[in-house]
């Protein structure tokens, strides 16, 4: 047994010192990178992007590739505004961590206690949640999207309507990505402050950043000196531009634009625990409980690209929590039309990566961090743009097979039981409100709120939309019902998918 270990202890100290020969020096952000990005953009069909990369208090590389105007050739800059998305959410947390710090609330008690006004559909939701359920993803309820997406609803009618909003799980189950939380986090902010979230991030964030240019509308990005358009990649691989999505009213969510140069300056703040060119912005005990974790994330269906480069996925507050390749990592990513951020960083190595892109959906904000810790690290290299391209393709084909199998079910031959006319009325749900059917020329259309979808005969009473844009497709089967007299009485679709179809009435006027 002695002579056993001893062999394996000299084995390993003679291998060690081998395989610290074999790493990799550290390399560089140099015209390879530049390759590198620039061959990464080609496969991902992305027209422009920022990257800033900070090393413990200094912003060590800035720079923009290809373009922010992609039909004018305007080419993208440091100091090029982009829509952040979801990495907003780490701003609401680092307002209420600020906040927190100033002994204006505690993390850990009932909402209602600084929103009496605050109801879910779930009684004990209602009592029991907290400020920290809100900014954890641990509410019960899945995402509702469609509710702010659709556009039409302010702030404040969206957060009157959660109490209409049916959970899919019990309070604090399990962690489920939940944009109307977050919304109410950044009303709860205002409250604490007797003023806007807004004014929140812009006073408490924005300000003592110098972050001078950031804003919390696209309205304010087309008023920019130097701000990108969006643009999607249809499933033929051709780019368009679409237009800009309105959603101040979520905006605690993920409204706010800004460039690679001012996030930069947010992230520095982030890796040296809420410390800014020797200033406290976030409290330190703060800081560290935004990048600690809070909730285990479910294992997803499907594997991912990371494989065991990248650990379980947690998530801490504001910010998701994990590993890659044996470093802890923390980070937020955001899409919303036309844009895709990403904000990453390895606190113990005191190294981070911002990234954003002006193409929807792109999984090049995922990656690049990780190419720039392979070089900065000295680790080997990985195909990561190869992974993802891989796990892309198998996402396309599994979506191209459960579209086959949709349409082989459909049931040949049937009609409608009424005249189309008959279908034609305003059909409301207490939660996400009006959705309208009208006669569009010989066929049935649908509207609710800012979308404007065409509908085709599926069979019996079921109809499919289809968007009359082909950047952000919706397909929803839109059943109607009848009562005992035959008459139409109301309609129901799976506008969440997490739950059972949603059913609206028809209004009698």
């Amino acid at each position: 047994m002695t002579r056993r270990f001893l062999t394996l202890a000299t084995l390993v100290a003679v291998a060690t010192p081998a395989l610290a020969q074999r790493k990799p020096a550290p390399r560089t952000l140099d015209a390879s990178f530049d390759a590198t990005i620039d061959s990464v953009m080609k496969a991902w069909k992305v027209p422009g992007l920022g990257i800033a990369v900070v090393k413990g208090n200094q912003v060590i590389f800035a720079k923009g590739y290809g373009y922010r105007d992609l039909e004018q050739k305007v080419p993208v800059t440091p100091k090029t505004k982009f829509a952040i998305g979801s990495v907003s959410k780490s701003f609401t947390v680092t307002g209420l961590a600020i906040q927190a710090g100033q002994g204006k609330f505690d993390w850990d008690a009932p909402v209602r206690r600084y929103l009496p006004d605050f109801m879910m559909f779930d009684p004990m939701a209602t009592e029991r949640m907290t400020p920290r359920d809100l900014v954890t993803h641990r509410s019960g309820l899945p995402r509702h999207d469609v509710t702010w997406g659709a556009g039409g609803l302010n702030r404040d009618e969206l957060y009157q309507r959660l109490r209409y909003l049916e959970p899919n799980r019990d309070f604090r189950a399990v962690w489920q990505y939940q944009n109307l939380m977050y919304l109410t986090a950044g009303i709860l902010s205002a409250k604490l402050a007797g003023t806007s979230w807004e004014d929140v991030v812009r006073t408490t964030v924005f300000q003592p950043l110098g972050m001078t240019t950031a804003d919390f509308s696209v309205t304010d990005l087309q008023r920019s000196a130097d701000f990108s358009y969006g643009y999607a990649r249809l499933p033929n691989d051709s780019v368009t531009r679409i237009p800009y999505r309105v959603i101040d009213a979520i905006g605690p969510a993920g409204s706010i634009n800004a460039s690679v140069e001012e996030m930069a300056k947010y992230l520095t703040m982030h890796l040296n625990q809420g410390k800014f060119e020797g200033r406290e912005i976030v409290p330190a005990a703060q800081s560290r409980d935004m990048q600690v974790p809070h909730m285990v994330i479910p294992v997803p269906t499907q594997p991912g690209p990371g494989g065991i480069d990248l650990g379980h996925g947690q998530y801490g507050m504001g910010f998701f929590v994990g590993t890659y390749r044996g470093h802890k990592m923390v980070n937020h990513g955001g899409n919303i039309d036309g844009f895709s951020a990403e904000l990453n960083f390895l606190p113990n190595d005191s190294i981070g990566v911002v990234v954003l892109t002006n193409m929807n959906g792109t999984n090049t904000r995922d990656f690049i961090p990780f190419i720039v810790y392979d070089r900065l690290l000295g680790l080997s290299s990985i195909d990561w743009s190869g992974r993802y391209l891989t796990q892309f393709n198998r996402g396309r084909a599994r979506a191209d097979s459960a579209r086959a199998r949709d349409v082989a079910a459909k049931v040949a031959g049937t009609r409608p039981a009424h005249p189309l006319a008959d279908y034609v009325g305003r059909y409301h749900h207490p939660g996400y409100g009006d959705l309208t059917i009208r006669l569009d020329g010989d066929k049935l259309a649908a509207k609710y709120g800012a979308i404007d979808l065409a509908m085709e005969h599926w069979h019996y009473d079921v109809f499919e939309t289809s968007p009359r844009s082909t950047a952000s497709p919706i397909r929803w089967k839109i059943q109607f019902h009848l009562d005992a007299a035959g008459a139409v009485t109301s309609l129901s679709l799976p506008i969440e998918p997490a739950i059972k179809p949603t059913v609206f009435t028809k209004q009698k006027n």
